[in-house]
């Protein structure tokens, strides 16, 4: 197996990959198969694999009074991640978040990833959790991704959080953060939030996956401030395909992004889903041979659980 940054510095040109969702809890596995196998054939060089956090749900207990109960609707990151190296011998990322784990939660789950074999995380700091107006970090956990970046980091020259320690093993993880052409909603402007993001490549990360975006000149401007801030590690287009009309107004609202006019006007004059998937498999087809046409160093696609958008646009690519 190896690190994204090994499979990039190896191409010869543009990679394939994607981000999936661990199945619901209650589901199978097999049904995450049947929507991997399908994408094989164009040899993804890694697949991400997102991590859920807790929620918490208030049951009426026979006293009258709420009990407050903590739920995972999308538990197994790590269990998948295995799962699917051991049945398709792709690399893996997991996503490792701040929410919900303390400093010493974090190094335990990183030692698992090692024991694994798993070399790729991709570090965040996560969403808050419902209820919350906004992140609260956990007691004793980390803050910003910054920060979950060094603690990774330092593990990667043997620095563990327990000082009594006699010459731990060093792990040899690759860290992947997230940039935001459009900047991250929570900051003013975007000069502020790639001064964040220098940050976190200071502090050791290894290359950037951006939030999907619609409008490719985003991403290239992104790019060209990326590296007039000395910023120089390989960074990664995120794409989504639209498959639903309502996406015109969920996406921007859920992930604080603009969508083309030419694009809203097409999708605006569908009659039906299938026509709306056609158009976002379109556009996503043009997005990505420019993309690719500018070597960027992988297309990452946003399966959000469903292949068949995603096969039919790879089909047209590689």
């Amino acid at each position: 197996m190896a690190k994204v940054t090994d499979h990039i510095k190896n191409a010869k040109s543009t990679l394939f990959s994607m981000e999936i969702l661990p199945p619901s809890t209650g589901e199978s596995i097999q049904k995450l198969f049947e929507n991997l196998e399908p994408l094989m054939e164009f040899k993804p060089k890694f697949i991400d694999v997102t991590y859920h956090r807790e929620e918490y749900v208030f049951k009426k207990m026979p006293n009258g009074l709420l009990e407050q109960k903590s739920i995972k609707k999308r538990p197994g990151t790590v269990s998948i991640c295995a799962a699917i190296m051991h049945k398709y011998h792709v690399d893996t990322v997991p996503h490792i978040i701040c929410g919900g784990f303390t400093k010493e939660e974090t190094e335990y789950a990183l030692i698992d990833l090692n024991f694994l074999g798993i070399d790729n995380v991709l570090a965040l700091r996560g969403d808050s959790i419902k209820g919350q107006k906004a992140f609260e970090p956990t007691p004793r956990g980390h803050t910003f991704a910054s920060d979950l970046v060094s603690q990774i980091h330092s593990m990667n020259k043997g620095i563990y959080l327990s000082e009594e320690l006699q010459n731990p093993t060093p792990t040899t993880f690759c860290i992947g953060v997230a940039g935001y052409p459009e900047k991250h909603f929570e900051a003013p402007n975007l000069k502020t939030d790639l001064k964040f993001l220098k940050q976190k490549i200071e502090n050791g990360a290894d290359y950037v996956v951006t939030q999907m975006f619609f409008d490719n000149k985003k991403y290239f401007e992104f790019v060209d401030k990326c590296r007039s801030e000395g910023i120089n590690v390989p960074i990664i287009p995120g794409i989504k395909p639209i498959t639903t009309k309502s996406q015109i107004y969920n996406l921007p609202r859920n992930f604080y992004i603009d969508m083309p006019e030419d694009l809203i006007d097409a999708l605006d004059r569908c009659r039906s889903d299938n026509e709306v998937k056609a158009v976002g498999i379109e556009w996503a087809i043009m997005q990505s041979k420019e993309l690719m046409a500018k070597n960027v160093p992988c297309l990452h696609f946003y399966s959000m659980g469903k292949s068949t958008s995603i096969h039919q646009i790879a089909s047209k690519l590689y």
